[in-house]
């Protein structure tokens, strides 16, 4: 059985809106898909620098989860650099890290290169015809 929990929270601030979704189908752990989601919203500047995020306790209980499972992704986010707690008053979203950001991204741009790498070799694909498409997409970017 599919079940998804759609969380729609306003910030304290009114702005903007906070979509989670988690599935209690998906091989990846809720506290991952809660972390996964919060990150990419602040990564895309959804949540802004200084966003107050939904308290643990009330994260848990509009998802109907454990304080635990919140608790935990927060614990990562805040570990990552993402967010930022002040003691009574809550959890922020943190300044961004560039650095961070781009050792993200390179990250998965490896992993891309790593897949096209693979899918290249499976299609005998020379390195040279490999960077002879790269270099188009880059000229149609353009």
């Amino acid at each position: 059985m599919l079940l998804l929990y759609i969380l729609y929270i306003y910030s304290r601030k009114g702005v903007g809106i906070l979509d989670i979704i988690i599935s209690n189908s998906s091989n990846q752990p809720i506290y991952d898909q809660i972390y996964s989601q919060i990150k990419n919203l602040i990564i895309s500047g959804k949540l802004k620098e200084g966003e107050a995020l939904p308290s643990i306790r009330n994260l848990a209980k509009d998802l109907r989860i454990s304080v635990i499972t919140t608790k935990r992704a927060y614990d990562e986010l805040e570990r990552d650099g993402f967010i930022y707690t002040v003691a009574g008053k809550g959890c922020f979203v943190a300044e961004k890290n560039v650095e961070l950001i781009k050792e993200e991204n390179l990250k998965k741009i490896e992993e891309y290169m790593q897949k096209i790498a693979e899918l290249a070799a499976m299609c005998n694909i020379s390195n040279d015809e490999l960077v002879g498409m790269f270099q188009i997409l880059i000229k149609e970017e353009e």
